[in-house]
């Protein structure tokens, strides 16, 4: 060591002009580089020099930071870390859409936030945060725009090419620009069953055989065609003939929570009583046919009926549908029920919400009220 200390007291002391000098520095920065193992006074002194004491630097300003290098490897670790950082904390999954977060910031994709509403209206609990239990709801519960920015650029991988795009534009690229994406032929209608990659559509297409069949084997594919299109024909035509009544009602409806009496409580809606066609009315709904748990239920559905509460001389025949309100989102497809009203027939069976699927069930329970647009058409005799 003291060879070592000569060395260096000698490197330093000759570091202002002389070339020893700089063997010196080298010495010292060898030896503090073995014993130590960190980096040599070498690499420091260059720093300092390039950095600080060059000609065009400004002594006032202060020196800038220095930038730490990632290993290699180290960006596909981050965005692991992203991913567990950004996932909603009840699915584990990258919101797809809107971001909720609770009063602590913990974060829940749109689905899993309605879903726990949902869940807790079925429970007649107070919904609560999976991570902290503090209470959650619309109102005490806000959207992270940041967060949701940021998904939105994180990478992820094409189902169909397996290259990365950023979440953003995913939808685009699998819908416009994707080579691999499943595609169908565009004799599909005349019965064609191919699916396969887009590129090699126009292979299939220049050989398949669906363009040369003759009438006769295309009638059995028309009649389907015709049949599907007569369906929806004569739901249109049934509302326009219905339009044409003399006595039409309609009215904003809501539906408003309660509990049934039993020692297990179960889940029912009913609307305050409200006037049509100069008669009393009231809509009562339930969850999935009263189910003793609906809330073990994967599937969910509403079913409601359509009670005359007046009393009448002789029977009401009458047409009547359920639309969503005009401030509502949910999905019903309109569906046109009849039946002949009296006093002794005043309710009509519990006939399905036509919802398109248990999401917007759940957007429903997870509301405060159902509010719903009613129609009624009186048929005369």
């Amino acid at each position: 060591m003291s060879s070592v200390e000569e060395r260096g007291e000698v490197g330093i002391a000759a570091a202002p002009g002389s070339s020893s000098g700089g063997l010196g520095v080298v010495a010292v920065g060898a030896a503090l580089e073995a014993v130590v193992g960190g980096p040599s006074m070498q690499e420091e002194v260059s720093i300092r020099r390039g950095e600080g004491l060059g000609p065009e630097s400004d002594p006032d300003e202060p020196p800038p930071k220095k930038r730490m290098r990632l290993p290699e490897g180290e960006s596909g670790k981050l965005e692991e870390r992203l991913y567990s950082v950004l996932c909603c904390t009840v699915c584990l999954d990258l919101p797809k859409a809107s971001v909720y977060q609770c009063t602590n910031g913990h974060l829940m994709c749109a689905g899993c936030f309605i879903h726990l509403l949902a869940d807790s209206r079925l429970k007649e609990e107070q919904a609560t945060c999976p991570n902290c239990r503090c209470e959650i709801s619309k109102s005490l519960c806000c959207r992270n725009l940041a967060v949701e920015k940021a998904v939105s650029e994180l990478p992820t991988d094409c189902p169909f090419c397996l290259k990365q795009f950023p979440r953003s534009s995913l939808e685009r690229h699998q819908r416009e620009e994707c080579q691999d994406r499943v595609t169908q032929c565009k004799y599909k209608r005349i019965g064609c069953p191919w699916k396969g990659p887009f590129h090699e559509l126009p292979a299939h297409e220049e050989e398949c055989c669906h363009p040369t069949k003759t009438g006769t084997e295309l009638m059995g594919i028309l009649g389907e065609m015709d049949q599907s299109h007569r369906r929806e024909l004569t739901l249109y035509n049934s509302i326009f003939s219905l339009l044409c009544y003399e006595k039409i009602g309609f009215t904003e409806v809501q539906f408003r929570p309660y509990r049934t009496d039993d020692f297990i409580t179960r889940l029912y809606y009913e609307t305050p009583r409200f006037t049509v066609l100069n008669q009393t009315w009231v809509l009562k709904a339930r969850v999935n046919d009263s189910e003793r748990n609906p809330n073990l239920s994967c599937k969910r559905t509403l079913s409601f009926q359509l009670i005359l509460k007046s009393k009448v001389n002789s029977a009401i025949e009458c047409s009547f549908l359920l639309l969503k309100g005009p401030y509502d989102d949910v999905r019903i497809k309109p569906v046109i029920h009849h039946h002949a009203f009296s006093n002794d027939t005043n309710e009509t069976d519990y006939v399905p919400l036509p919802i398109t699927d248990s999401v917007e069930c759940n957007k429903l329970l997870a509301a405060k009220n159902i509010n719903l647009r009613l129609f009624i058409f009186q048929i005369q005799k």
